[in-house]
């Protein structure tokens, strides 16, 4: 066995599960004392929709790298809550589309700003020559992988 096969092992686990465990937690409890009523995962369909609304629920999991059945709970869920409304597309009825309702938009900036906060906390100490390598990495894997 070579000898960096463990530490290899450890970077993986903590860039893939541990760092992003802690962010998402923390990022978790700043939208709860907010009282925003939002997970984690209602957060990330949100964003996607705040870049662009009105994408198909096929986009959102292509996006969030979700299965169909997790992201129609997700979207159901959302929409409950007031957040978003399903429209059938006009090209294709099979197909339905995602839009931001008011409450979803007026959230955007105060969400911005908890995740913000909750990026520069996690990097406090953390070198912009150390994110650079960072993300260069981690973009190399993803193509790898992809």
């Amino acid at each position: 066995m070579p000898n960096n096969h463990f530490k290899r092992s450890e970077l993986y686990s903590f860039i893939t599960g541990v760092a992003n465990t802690a962010i998402a937690r923390r990022l978790q409890k700043k939208f709860n004392h907010a009282d925003l009523n939002l997970t984690i995962e209602q957060w990330s369909v949100l964003y996607h929709l705040w870049k662009q609304d009105g994408i198909s629920q096929q986009d959102l999991c292509n996006a969030t790298f979700r299965d169909k059945p997790s992201m129609t709970r997700l979207v159901d869920n959302l929409e409950k809550a007031g957040m978003v409304k399903r429209i059938a597309s006009k090209t294709d009825r099979r197909k339905n589309l995602i839009f931001l309702t008011r409450k979803a938009q007026e959230l955007q900036d105060h969400c911005y700003s908890l995740a913000g906060e909750t990026v520069e906390e996690a990097l406090v100490g953390v070198s912009e020559d150390k994110i650079e390598v960072c993300k260069e990495v981690l973009r190399v894997v993803y193509e790898n992988l992809k």
